[in-house]
């Protein structure tokens, strides 16, 4: 069986874009736990757009919210030192971001709703009976744990994107694309790629063979594009919105987790590859569900009550946890994925 996962660095403008959309939702909670929120954002060369709704307690002004986008992205990296290394050709500086904000009130049709689901909407999750990658596809956990030393490394820049294609287990090809200065350091990423993905398989860096301008200065960055990235690579369907644009009220973060823990329960149970789906209504509690494994036999279905502010509490999205869940993805690194253990 062959199987394909990409994974991206928190410094690709689409996961940029979404890093300041979850940083900016924590400061809000960090002041108002029940914070009703609802933001995109786009990053082109150096500006920024935020446009959504919020309904919270606490007020920021557009100076404050400002300085929170700027600093969201020199969290990331992209501060005045990284830029004087790159170039300003070449890449961005937090420090000197434009900023528009398009950010109003939730409507009151939507908030009069919130004793149950702020939307309605479909969510997937999945497990693969492996311990040894919590469950989580090979391709997928390869991908992202390439992604991540690579980031950390500082061998190259920090808009990377990793590959990874199996065949029964067993890595066919690793491509990676990671900006460089010169060719001498793509010969230690290759170096760097072996020593910890072992085996014989075809590699290729930097397909084009240049890459130097990179960040918003040389793609445009939107919230919720990498949605397979963040999920399961090409190993499941996926279902709700962006979870990085949302509070938990909302669904697109907080079911797609109770997707991935019911797969895990099953999976565990039967000893197979899970897959299941949830259907919820705006305002309602009850959410519908079905079990399957890989084949398509059905292992339960039915209709259960999801309470969204027990779930939250569950997985403590009342906190300011946000930016730190979006920087490596959904799964396999956050406490959802310890039931396994």
């Amino acid at each position: 069986m062959i199987k394909f996962s990409e994974f991206v660095s928190l410094g690709h403008p689409d996961k940029i874009a979404d890093y300041i959309s979850q940083y900016l939702l924590d400061r809000y909670i960090e002041h108002d736990p029940q914070t009703r929120y609802a933001v995109e954002v786009q990053i082109k060369d150096y500006r920024v757009t935020l446009g959504g709704e919020v309904s919270s307690k606490h007020r920021f002004s557009t100076d404050e919210i400002h300085q929170f986008v700027r600093a969201a992205v020199n969290d990331i990296g992209y501060t005045r030192e990284y830029q004087q290394r790159w170039g300003a050709d070449n890449t961005i500086c937090g420090d000197t971001l434009q900023i528009m904000s398009l950010i109003s009130q939730q409507s009151d049709d939507i908030a009069q709703g919130l004793s149950g689901w702020g939307d309605q909407g479909i969510f997937f999750g999945y497990c693969e009976y492996r311990p040894d990658t919590c469950g989580m596809p090979l391709d997928h956990t390869l991908a992202k744990r390439l992604c991540k030393a690579l980031f950390e490394s500082g061998i190259g820049g920090l808009d990377i994107k990793t590959q990874v294609i199996t065949r029964n287990d067993k890595v066919e090809k690793v491509i990676v694309a990671i900006p460089l200065l010169n060719d001498t350091s793509k010969k230690t990423v290759k170096h760097f790629v072996r020593s910890r993905i072992k085996g014989r398989y075809q590699l290729i860096i930097n397909g084009t063979g240049r890459y130097v301008k990179h960040s918003s200065i040389a793609d445009c960055g939107t919230t919720g594009r990498k949605l397979a990235v963040d999920f399961y690579g090409g190993n499941s369907k996926i279902g709700g919105g962006s979870p990085w644009t949302k509070d938990a009220s909302k669904a697109d973060l907080t079911l797609n987790l109770a997707a991935r823990r019911l797969a895990i329960s099953y999976s565990m149970k039967y000893k197979t590859d899970v897959t299941t789906a949830l259907a919820c209504c705006i305002g309602k509690q009850a959410v519908d569900f079905i079990v399957q494994d890989t084949a398509g036999n059905t292992l339960a279905e039915g209709t259960m009550d999801i309470n969204p502010q027990e779930i939250c509490k569950e997985f403590k999205l009342d906190t300011p946890i946000y930016a730190s869940m979006c920087r490596w993805g959904l799964f396999g690194e956050y406490q959802q994925d310890k039931v396994w253990e």
